[in-house]
């Protein structure tokens, strides 16, 4: 009897536990889905709560401080001065717990080098050479990591799009990059639906200006 009673506990706490798991799922899928589609900094601010909250439920899930990070650090390409370094300031934040419960993830090392990019458009001339080596470092980082992951490659071309010619980037030297990490996007697969998947369009987007005279 008791054997019986252990087994109908064990059962329904493993049913419980699975259907939390499509809760968590189905929650993060919505609004990975939403964060596809849209630069608006008041819905990026909307994303972000809502994987903030998602964060504070699910506390061994690395994925919804991660999510909230990339909002905070999209978000600095629609304001200038010193909130940018507001939103990064967020963005560090959710990332430092994202990597406290995934170390060593290549998604998290690429999403800080984002963050540091972002800061340098602060101030170009006194921040670009600063960030831009911690930027660098953070890439290479996330490429050792995980060699078919593209978006260490897509930030890569960014970061030469943005640096002028004269200072060792420009159209030419950010091409090569871009096209590495298109070819990589073509074979990558995602660990799962909810899995960090972004950067393709930009991609493709950075190319086609490379091509522009």
């Amino acid at each position: 009897m008791k054997k019986t009673i252990l087994i109908a506990l064990i059962s329904l706490a493993g049913f419980s536990a699975s259907a939390q798991n499509k809760k968590y799922i189905a929650a993060m899928e919505k609004n990975v889905a939403e964060l596809d589609t849209t630069r608006d900094g008041a819905k990026l601010q909307n994303l972000a709560n809502n994987f903030e909250r998602i964060a504070g439920a699910e506390k061994s899930e690395w994925l919804p401080s991660y999510y909230a990070a990339y909002c905070y650090v999209n978000m600095t390409y629609t304001t200038k001065g010193d909130m940018i370094d507001t939103y990064c300031d967020k963005a560090e934040t959710f990332i430092k717990r994202a990597d406290s419960i995934s170390p060593n993830n290549s998604e998290i090392y690429t999403l800080k080098a984002q963050i540091a990019s972002a800061r340098i458009s602060v101030n170009p001339m006194t921040r670009g050479q600063k960030y831009g080596m911690e930027s660098a470092e953070l890439r290479e980082k996330a490429k050792s990591l995980d060699k078919t992951n593209p978006r260490p490659y897509y930030l890569e071309g960014t970061a030469y799009f943005y640096t002028p010619p004269m200072f060792g980037g420009g159209k030419d030297k950010a091409k090569p990059s871009f096209e590495k990490a298109l070819a990589m996007y073509e074979t990558f697969k995602p660990a799962s639906s909810i899995a960090p998947n972004w950067g393709k369009r930009s991609t493709m987007y950075f190319l086609n200006e490379c091509d522009k005279k």
